[in-house]
């Protein structure tokens, strides 16, 4: 095969280069591209949520706007929400909602409006010595785990308390990698004094504004917070703190770089994170069961088994709120869900997270394919290469599946893919011809002799086909027409063909569809073999498949036959045919001259199974099978016959007639058949006529169609017994 020129090569060289270059400077729209993979990805096999749903959302929607009333509620309307939550038994409570303004609607706030009217003098210093709305929710969240979010972010934004959660560090300071914000929008003074858990509400939203990763860490103001997901699980578990390993930490290794964050525990919880502590997002299908409305709540129509012992995150879902967002699997979901998804997938472990190590791996797979590719573009030609290039690409994908569907780990097959494509795309059209006309020459030579997804096998390797052969356990099938000449001579040249043609088409159909390898049609025999040229580990159960269908096949035609005799009068005698089975190891191969050579076999098995296929008309069994094919097949139906010496060979050879596939073998009325069929060996051995005679009627009665002549024979021995005593 024609080599690809130097300049082909450079061309190759220079493409592979491009593609790693373009890795490298990762351009936004191939990180696009990467990202919806991954997208695809969790469409496919997205998180399955827990049937218990561990995480509740308390919804403010439309529903509990119209039995409530308009947004804003009252703050006490709120702090009723939050105590009868705690009442019921969250295990947190977290509250989606940043509340930096006094609520209007507070008896203070109120007296101040009145202050300037006498007649309500009396009305307002009743209402300034009563709490405040905002007090009468830091009350509530002061009595139970809960956990209040706030938005870090630039500009002009308040200063934030202290966290809650202390940090324990390990490795690099995660200050380095983490997204910064000079302050943070967050609610009332007294409201995050009340509370026990201080969390971020931040998203990490790609350029396509969908929301994939979440920050578990952010820097606000020089100070460490976690996510309010994340914090959430730690007052869940009563943990006092956040462990943060780095590069450089302990069993991380950074070779001297900064990586960034490997990963954050709580408790006995790890969760695997990204440089910058983001957590990737294995999002559920969205599930309304998580949802509990928030007026049922207030309304004490709640089931206490819907709160107590879970999670609780109060949030809107509301269209007039504005919180919704993107994610991978729906164009607009409640923003609250978003972190509820996240805190399930922590308590579930089951996480997504993308390698520090992923993109050189994948650089390195590429330029490892792509000098393959080269390679075999220079030594074996376009098609080749091109089979390799597909395979490479399908293993890149598979692996990046497998990877994401078996560990949660996220791993690009863009860029390979790419790579390939062009390298392909740079065959020249002289090239990918000649290499197609050597795909025709191999179609051509086993097109009619192998089935045509075992054709395709060795097309992709079209250099095997040359001289030489390998030592392979093979099963042989040799079939023949009884009476053939008889046949012959009662038919004319083109009815004889016809007769032939109108034979062998379903039986090598048969064979081709059972994953056999036709070697030659010899006159009215056929022989064909398993395990060759390709591997079939159940070589021996297929042939005797093929055996069975071969002998319907013969008995479907006999109908056919039969029944267009009679349409013209004339009178049809069946067709039967003898198989014979045998396997063994012999030579397999190309045998011939290197002008013209064929796929065949050689060997002694082969010999064998011609005659085994002999003595059918012996026996007057159909199919007759070797102790080493029927030793492979032991799930099919098989009678011992005894054993015989062959024609040719010094030694004898136990022998076997087929008499049903898998089902018959398990069948009662087999096992009665089999033990009948030893009884009457044995009285023929032991000369009992009169058991014989016994033991035949019952397998007689017993006996498939096919294996009438066999019993015939017993006859005649149990008739040789009577006259000889």
């Amino acid at each position: 095969m024609q080599h690809l020129s130097s300049r082909h090569l450079l061309i190759t060289a220079l493409l592979l280069l491009s593609a790693v270059l373009l890795r490298v400077w990762d351009p936004e729209p191939v990180a696009r591209l990467r990202l919806s993979i991954f997208d695809s990805y969790l469409r496919m096999a997205p998180r399955v949520a827990d049937p218990e749903l561990p995480v509740k959302i308390v919804d403010i929607d439309a529903a509990s706007l119209r039995e409530i009333g308009q947004w804003p509620w009252p703050r006490s309307r709120l702090a009723e929400l939050v105590d009868k939550l705690r009442t019921a038994g969250a295990k947190s409570i977290s509250l989606d909602l940043i509340l930096a303004e006094p609520d209007r609607v507070s008896p203070g706030e109120l007296a101040r409006l009145v202050a300037g009217r006498p007649e309500l003098k009396t009305l307002a210093e009743a209402a300034a010595t009563l709490p405040s709305n905002d007090q009468l929710l830091a009350d509530a969240i002061g009595g139970g785990k809960v956990v209040l979010g706030f938005v870090a972010q630039d500009g002009e934004a308040g200063p934030l308390p202290p966290p809650r959660a202390s940090f324990a560090t390990a490795g690099d300071d995660p200050k380095l990698f983490l997204p910064s914000f000079s302050g943070a929008s967050i609610s009332l003074p007294e409201l995050n004094a009340a509370t026990q858990g201080l969390g971020s509400v931040n998203w990490l939203p790609s350029q396509d504004l969908v929301v994939r990763r979440v920050p578990l860490l952010v820097q606000a103001g020089g100070q460490l917070y976690p996510s309010l997901a994340l914090e959430a699980l730690r007052i869940g578990l009563e943990a006092t703190t956040v462990q943060v390993k780095a590069s450089g930490g302990s069993g991380v290794l950074a070779f001297g770089q900064q990586t960034g964050i490997e990963q954050i525990k709580v408790g006995p919880v790890i969760l695997p994170t990204g440089g910058n502590g983001e957590l990737w997002l294995k999002f559920a299908a969205h599930d309304s069961r998580r949802y509990v409305a928030a007026h049922r709540v207030l309304q004490d129509r709640m089931t206490p088994d819907e709160v107590s012992g879970r999670h609780i995150f109060i949030g809107a879902s509301a269209p007039g709120l504005l919180d919704l967002r993107a994610t991978p699997l729906q164009p607009s979901v409640p923003g609250v869900e978003i972190h509820a998804q996240a805190l399930e997938q922590m308590l579930a472990g089951e996480h997504l997270s993308r390698p520090a190590y992923a993109t050189g791996a994948e650089l390195l797979f590429l330029l490892t394919v792509g000098a393959g590719v080269a390679y075999l573009l220079r030594k074996s030609g376009p098609v080749m290469a091109a089979v390799a290039g597909l395979s490479a690409v399908a293993v890149v994908i598979a692996l990046s599946w497998l990877a994401y569907a078996r560990v949660g780990l996220l791993f690009d097959p863009v860029y390979p893919t790419l790579a390939l494509v062009a390298l392909y795309l740079t065959t020249s059209l002289s090239t990918y011809v000649r290499a197609e006309l050597d795909r025709a020459y191999v179609r051509q030579a086993f097109g009619h002799y192998v089935a045509p997804q075992l054709v395709e096998q060795l097309a992709d390797n079209a250099g095997g086909l040359k001289l030489g052969g390998e030592m392979r356990e093979i099963t042989l099938l040799f079939s023949d027409v009884r009476g053939f000449s008889r046949i012959s001579e009662g038919l004319d040249a083109e009815g004889l063909v016809r007769f032939i043609n109108d034979l062998f088409t379903p039986i090598a159909d048969v064979i081709l569809e059972e994953r056999g390898t036709i070697d030659k049609f010899m006159g009215d025999a056929v022989m064909a073999f398993w395990n060759a040229p390709v591997a079939d580990e159940h070589h021996a159960r297929q042939a005797c498949r093929a055996a069975l269908r071969m002998l319907q096949a013969v008995d479907e035609l006999n109908r056919e036959w039969a029944a267009k005799a009679s349409l013209s009068g004339d009178t049809h005698e069946p067709v039967r045919i003898g198989v014979g089975l045998n396997t063994g190891r012999c030579v397999v191969g190309n045998v011939g001259s290197p002008q013209r050579f064929d796929y065949s076999i050689l060997g002694d098995v082969v010999n064998v199974a011609s005659r085994l296929e002999e003595e059918t008309k012996t026996f007057g069994a159909p199919v007759i099978a070797g102790e080493a094919t029927v030793a492979q097949a032991q799930d099919f139906a098989f009678l011992e016959i005894g054993r015989v010496g062959l024609r040719g060979k010094d030694r004898t050879e136990r022998v076997f007639a087929l008499a049903g596939d898998e089902a018959m073998a398990n069948s009662a009325e087999f096992a009665t058949l089999k033990a009948a069929h030893v009884r009457l060996q044995r009285a023929l051995d032991g000369r009992d006529g009169s058991e014989a005679q016994k033991a035949l009627a019952e397998a007689r009665r017993l006996c498939p169609p096919g294996l009438g002549q066999l019993f015939d024979r017993y006859a005649a021995d149990i008739s040789g017994l009577s006259g000889s005593s």
